[in-house]
């Protein structure tokens, strides 16, 4: 009788050892697993990526909004950017340590500007680096070049839909450098833009109201009436009438 509860008792023990050990392992487990945890939450908060983030480069302010044309990319590449992949805008980017320039495989001056002088103006509608830059700064030295008022000109119809375009963009940045390149247009073309000046005049009228803005499109307006003539003035007259010339 003294076996049997002995033995009985022995067995209630070790089920009791061995539920404290079940527990202990359990326990063991779940802070092996919260180590783990951590250690990755810590290893991913340290990654050079993160680091970057929190800590930006130099380089970052100088190539703003950065992407490899060449790259895969999370959405379908803008006819702009696949052409400048491919190798189709006969320049290429040139970083320097304080700015960037273009470098033309050949003298800008022997190239067509149909269709080049449109693609680069349809690039201005970029919101990445490079092509911002490519697309802004090819447009302005394609028009710099000797007898680039006979070249532009028959390109009107289709230069102002684009440039209509850049300035009817919600993105202040695109919506700037197509006034730019407006002006640019203007002091080329001079008169000749005067028959498709109407049909930008309105997008300037609406952005006229945004205070950041009056000053520049003020100068442009002052600009295109400049390199337009007398019949500029009526123009923009009929369609801002707020508008002050330049002979007051």
């Amino acid at each position: 009788m003294q076996k049997s509860e002995c033995h009985g008792g022995t067995q209630l023990r070790n089920r009791k050892a061995g539920s404290c050990d079940q527990r202990t392992s359990s326990s063991i487990q779940i802070k092996h697993k919260t180590t783990v945890q951590q250690s990755n939450s810590s290893s991913s908060t340290s990654s050079p990526e993160t680091a970057r983030k929190l800590h930006p480069r130099p380089s970052d302010k100088l190539n703003p909004k950065t992407i490899n044309p060449f790259g895969e990319q999370s959405r379908a590449p803008s006819a702009f950017a696949a052409i400048y992949s491919k190798g189709g805008i006969p320049c290429r980017l040139v970083h320097g340590s304080v700015k960037h320039r273009l470098q033309w495989e050949c003298p800008p001056e022997n190239l067509p500007f149909d269709p080049l002088l449109i693609t680069l103006a349809e690039g201005l509608r970029e919101t990445k680096h490079p092509y911002t830059f490519v697309s802004k700064e090819g447009f302005r030295e394609l028009l710099l070049v000797q007898g680039a008022p006979e070249k532009a000109v028959p390109l009107l119809p289709r230069l102002i839909p684009v440039l209509k375009a850049a300035l009817v963009h919600l993105d202040d940045e695109v919506f700037a450098r197509g006034l730019n390149a407006l002006v640019q247009l203007s002091v080329v073309v001079g008169p000749s833009l005067n028959d498709h000046l109407k049909h930008l005049l309105t997008s300037l009228s609406k952005r006229l109201r945004e205070k950041k803005f009056k000053e520049p499109i003020t100068s442009a307006l002052q600009k295109l009436e400049q390199h337009g003539g007398n019949g500029t003035l009526i123009i923009i007259k009929s369609k801002i009438p707020t508008y002050c010339s330049i002979c007051c």
